[in-house]
């Protein structure tokens, strides 16, 4: 019994002795490069995210380049028959068949839509605008000057748009220009008055509030003219004759002002003639006669276009009868009663001086007799006062 039991303990023992071993293992301390570091550990976290990232991005590009686009559901396919998942539904203005889109005319294909192309649409407007000028220019003519036409077909518009020059200016092929003309009708009848005639052509006309702004300037003041005529016949009328009112009485104003200074001018030279020939008839020699006859004195004073004018000498004739110093009566000369002018040189203010010319000339008389006929004539001519006194 005792050998067993001996046996018996000794296998217990050798079997406890590896459990303690890693037991003491276990709890033993690990050794300090046994795990990394903290910087070692947010180095590791980093590079990881960078490869998850980049095998994203690869992946979805991959998936992205390799996925094929979805086929358009067919035109006349309804949105209730249409799958969403297994076709796109068509665009606006495009036909989609057998999966492909194809736009209508007008319109061109950008990405997977259908965009108005803008050259078509820049044609049809410069086609409208010249509609719209045309059918507006013939109105405007027919408002202003009688001439132009109301309403213009729609046929004849067409005409001039055929034509080849037409095409050539805007560079269409005809195809585009159809589509292009339905463009412009669509425009035009939006824009302009529409009516059929009795035979069923359809005409267009511009509208009153477009045509105001092709009217040229002289067409509005004809207009406004015509009518406010019956304000402005008399308005006008009443104006010219206030402004002829106004022109005369200037006239006048000016006249009387001439009639008035030239009268006293005339009237000074009177005076001073009439004076020298009293003074002169009374002096020691005694030639010629202390009066002037009138109508001489007038006719040697005034010039050949004052003569026709009988208001500025009457003028003259009123200055010297309010003169005291000038007498006024009839005498007989040469057979015909005159009205002759005699100045009273008797109390004259201006007596002296006038004698003191008269001597003066008296020595001018005397220097004249050894002048020559013609310088005696001359003489004559700048002394015209004494040709007055015969």
């Amino acid at each position: 019994m005792a050998p067993t039991s001996t046996k018996k303990r000794s296998r217990s023992v050798q079997k406890n002795l590896p459990n303690s071993s890693l037991l003491s293992l276990f709890l033993k301390e690990p050794p300090p490069g046994l795990f990394p570091s903290k910087e070692e550990f947010l180095r590791l976290l980093a590079v990881v995210f960078i490869a998850v990232s980049v095998f994203l991005a690869c992946n979805f590009a991959v998936s992205f380049l390799n996925r094929q686009p979805k086929p358009f559901c067919e035109s006349d396919q309804t949105s209730e028959d249409a799958l969403p998942y297994y076709c796109e539904p068509c665009p606006d203005n495009g036909e989609c068949f057998s999966g492909k889109l194809e736009c209508v005319r007008g319109y061109k294909k950008h990405g997977r839509l259908c965009v108005e192309d803008g050259e078509i649409s820049q044609t049809a407007k410069k086609l409208s605008e010249w509609v719209e000028l045309h059918v507006c220019e013939a109105y405007v003519q027919f408002l202003c000057d009688g001439t132009g036409r109301i309403w213009v077909q729609e046929v004849d518009i067409w005409k001039e748009l055929d034509e080849d020059k037409l095409h050539r200016t805007f560079d269409l092929n005809n195809e585009t220009f159809q589509f292009t003309k339905q463009k412009v009708l669509e425009t035009i009848r939006s824009l302009l008055e529409t009516r059929e005639n009795f035979l069923g052509i359809k005409e267009l006309k511009c509208p009153d509030w477009l045509a105001e702004r092709y009217k040229p300037l002289l067409c509005y003041i004809r207009q406004w003219i015509s009518k406010h005529a019956l304000i402005l016949v008399p308005v006008s009328t009443a104006l010219i004759g206030f402004i002829t009112l106004f022109a005369s009485l200037i006239r006048r104003i000016r006249r009387s002002r001439y009639l008035t200074n030239r009268a006293e001018q005339l009237y000074q030279q009177v005076c001073d003639l009439l004076e020298e020939s009293a003074i002169m008839a009374k002096s020691v020699t005694g030639q010629g006669e202390p009066w002037v006859v009138a109508s001489r004195l007038r006719d040697h004073l005034l010039l050949p276009r004052e003569r026709k004018d009988p208001l500025l000498w009457i003028k003259v004739e009123e200055l010297v009868k309010e003169d005291s110093r000038v007498d006024q009566y009839p005498k007989l000369v040469k057979g015909e009663s005159k009205v002759v002018w005699e100045w009273q040189v008797e109390g004259s203010l201006s007596s002296s001086k006038m004698r003191k010319k008269g001597s003066a000339s008296k020595v001018e008389r005397s220097a004249d007799v050894y002048e020559s006929p013609g310088q005696q004539h001359r003489q004559s001519t700048l002394k015209p006062g004494r040709a007055l006194f015969c």
